[in-house]
């Protein structure tokens, strides 16, 4: 059975005052829609943690410094509703843009720190944008727990540092990367791949595997780095805007792996801008 939609707040807060009011635990899952099975494990975690589940589809104009990429960004609301039927969910948040940004908004979360590096140099105002946001669909949602992908690292800290120094009562769950068949991340960016640039996609994730084991090996990082990223272009990427490695905790650059550390990319391929992240060794 398709799941209601809601469009606006009032309609949202008459139906979660009451879960709330019975005791029951809300759990949301923030997406911009183009549905796939990575978000789709997010609402399955959700559904195993939560009494009750609120999937959020807004394509946050915000959070794109490239009014190209707003305006390509896929949209496909029915068939996520479709997808999400076998969930159960109880409620689809579709909210229109003056829910979120009604006449004279003027005000804009910022997060320091995590966000002067890799997707926030690459990206300004990115996580302004998400920040905000998802700041917003927490306390529309009134939910207690909050579950997001790892393949986007940087936002899920960029989120729980958000929402802890704004003391939102909110637990944020990462939850693991899923993966296609052949490596490629899962991600809505996906759909834009032509059928050749799809074949050479997953080159991304390879060569940062190959990277990872050898710096957990001991071996230079820099040395693979260089290596990797000419692999790649000659593959067909035609800009690799940064393949570093980051502690795991708060983004520090690594020349090696002293501490937990993440392996991070984002590379442009046939027009399309890809992104990943792997963990190094343990």
């Amino acid at each position: 059975m398709t799941p209601p939609i809601i469009r606006t707040l009032a309609e949202l807060r008459a139906e979660t005052i009451q879960w709330l009011r019975a005791g029951e635990k809300i759990g949301v899952v923030p997406t911009m829609g183009a549905l796939h099975d990575g978000h789709l494990s997010l609402v399955q975690a959700a559904k195993e943690r939560c009494d009750r589940v609120i999937v959020t589809i807004f394509v946050n104009p915000k959070q794109f410094n490239n009014p190209a990429d707003l305006e390509n960004y896929p949209r496909t609301e029915k068939d996520d509703a479709r997808k999400l039927a076998r969930f159960n969910v109880d409620a689809v948040y579709v909210p229109d843009g003056d829910q979120m940004y009604p006449e004279r908004f003027a005000t804009t979360v910022s997060v320091d720190g995590l966000t002067d590096v890799m997707e926030g140099t690459h990206r300004p105002g990115h996580f302004d944008g998400v920040a905000t946001v998802v700041s917003k669909l927490f306390l529309q949602t009134m939910a207690s727990d909050a579950f997001f992908g790892e393949k986007d690292f940087q936002q899920l800290l960029v989120v729980r540092r958000m929402a802890r120094d704004l003391d939102i009562p909110i637990t944020v769950h990462g939850c693991p990367t899923i993966r296609e068949i052949d490596g490629l991340a899962m991600s809505s960016r996906n759909l834009l791949l032509s059928d050749r640039a799809r074949v050479t996609a997953p080159r991304l994730f390879e060569e940062m595997e190959g990277l990872a084991e050898g710096v957990a090996k001991g071996e230079a990082f820099g040395p693979l780095q260089s290596a990797a990223i000419k692999r790649l272009e000659t593959a067909g990427f035609t800009k690799v805007e940064y393949l570093e490695m980051r502690a795991q905790d708060d983004l520090s650059y690594l020349e090696k792996p002293t501490r937990p550390a993440r392996l991070f990319a984002a590379a442009h391929l046939a027009g399309v801008r890809l992104i990943d992240n792997i963990a190094i060794g343990d």
